[in-house]
């Protein structure tokens, strides 16, 4: 089994080449493709960056599984899988914002392992996990300020149709815990900005694998934590410092 450090190394080594063939693809021209709404879309880009991460696990990691946002699944026989998310902020990176990422999970089957975040307009590169102390850049990340909730800064993403209902009112529950809120695009590159103190808080329902781990891991690697509560129907997906993790949750939860 590789060294946890080996596999930091690969997939830092991996979203970096990928977001430079995403970046690269852009500046040619995207074809848009929608997915399950106009805001839930795909690019030739994506399924670029996604097949060369993909072809090279295969050749690195034969032994491991791979799961892909845009549709690889490979099973692996090591008990590990490798989650992708070749463009996170798809709608933001086809319409010209830079708020995207690549990004990289490797998970067992008991938890996360490590999470790898490359960001092509800074030229920064996250990786980190539970235990792997999170650094931007090889620098360790500082520990997550205790913001006091009438200060805290909350990401979250919420469709407009969901803003009524039972989602709506946990949702409303959630902001109670915090005070002020930004919706920028990118649920991980809001957890890399969380690791570094600027934000506080993710709160979102119904994440994806590949949406969810990589932030969290790298959240969890700069002494945060991540959980996943169910409220209003659906699964939220709650991850940034620890204070503000237990009261948001414990705000989710409170009808839910």
């Amino acid at each position: 089994m590789p060294d946890l450090r080996a596999d930091a190394a690969l997939a830092v080594d991996l979203v970096r080449e990928a977001a430079a063939l995403a970046a690269r693809t852009r500046s040619g021209g995207l074809e848009v493709t929608r997915k399950t709404s106009g805001s839930d879309i795909v690019t030739q880009a994506d399924t670029a960056a996604e097949r060369l991460v993909v072809e090279r696990l295969a050749a690195e990691r034969p032994e491991d599984a791979i799961m892909g946002e845009e549709g690889t699944v490979r099973p692996g026989t090591s008990g590990r899988t490798w989650v992708i998310d070749p463009v996170d902020g798809t709608y933001n990176f086809a319409r010209g914002s830079d708020w995207w990422c690549t990004a990289l999970a490797l998970h067992d089957e008991d938890d996360v392992l490590l999470g790898a975040v490359h960001h092509p307009a800074s030229l920064r590169t996250w990786v980190g996990g539970p235990d792997l102390p999170s650094t931007c850049d090889g620098v360790p990340l500082a520990p997550l300020p205790d913001t006091p909730r009438e200060a805290r800064c909350a990401v979250t993403y919420l469709h407009p149709p969901l803003w009524t209902g039972e989602v709506g009112d946990a949702f409303a529950r959630a902001l109670g815990e915090v005070g002020t809120l930004r919706m920028l695009g990118s649920g991980t590159m809001d957890c890399t900005a969380i690791a570094a103190g600027q934000w506080d808080v993710l709160f979102q329902h119904s994440v994806a694998d590949w949406d969810r781990l990589p932030g969290a891991a790298i959240v969890r690697g700069a002494g945060g934590d991540s959980v996943v509560v169910s409220a209003g129907g659906v699964d939220w997906t709650v991850t940034g410092a620890p204070a503000a993790v237990s009261d948001v949750s414990a705000a989710l939860l409170a009808r839910g």
